[in-house]
């Protein structure tokens, strides 16, 4: 089913036949599509038209994606702005590099219409990172509920003790399933800045919550070199 005609997708990319591939499907799909195949021209056409997304590739003239990212992410005016990284074989520590960033999430060249059209759907889907102080609310991914309200979290029927920083993180990861979170944001955003804190506490504390959400420890990914998500449902493989 196209989607309706207001989400708006700036497309960098220089290799012209690619380009024509992406435009081409997601214009099929409903989106409205904005495309360069410079670095630097991308980067300004994303500041001036505030898309909804930027498909950005890493292997760019006069700019690499990796850059164009980085500012992206670094102007309080366009670092909200979702950014899917294209990736060639050979390139995925470069893609964890702007998953660091703040990308959130990159598809490996040759992909499929398909799977491109579905990490598209799934970004726009997830939205802007909310702000956790806003309305408490129930999250439930088969057995495993997490209960803001009551400050709680059950497996499968069973209350699974956890610790406060342990509710909080699991809360706010799965408040953003698919989204990439580095230590750091997790940190400044689960733990705060008034506790003298380094970034692997955060590991320490994820391993705990695996151990106590049983067959659902899973859903916790492990993004390595970067940091962690709460595994969407249907997500794209």
């Amino acid at each position: 089913m196209p989607a309706a005609a207001r989400e708006k997708i700036v497309v960098i990319e220089d290799e012209a036949d690619i380009l024509d591939v992406i435009e081409y499907n997601l214009t099929r799909e409903g989106y409205r599509i904005l495309t360069s195949r410079d670095g630097e021209d991308g980067l300004a056409l994303a500041k001036r038209e505030a898309p909804d997304l930027v498909l950005l590739d890493l292997m760019l003239p006069s700019l690499d994606g990796i850059e164009v990212c980085r500012l992206l992410k670094s102007d309080p005016v366009t670092s909200a702005i979702p950014v899917i990284m294209v990736t060639a074989k050979g390139e995925e520590s470069d893609a964890v590099l702007g998953l660091g960033l703040g990308a959130d999430d990159y598809v490996r060249k040759p992909f499929s219409p398909k799977e491109l059209v579905a990490r598209v759907r799934a970004v726009l889907r997830r939205g802007p990172v909310r702000n956790e102080r806003g309305p408490r609310e129930r999250i439930a991914r088969g057995g495993l509920v997490i209960d803001a309200s009551r400050h709680e979290v059950s497996v499968d029927g069973k209350v699974a003790v956890l610790t406060a920083t342990g509710f909080r993180l699991i809360h706010f990861l799965a408040s953003h399933p698919g989204r990439v979170f580095t230590r750091d944001e997790l940190l400044s955003r689960v733990i705060g800045d008034k506790s003298i804190v380094i970034d692997r506490n955060i590991d320490v504390h994820v391993v705990a919550i695996r151990k106590k959400l049983g067959r659902y420890r899973d859903l916790i990914e492990t993004i390595r070199g970067v940091g962690y998500r709460f595994r969407e449902e249907d997500s794209p493989r």
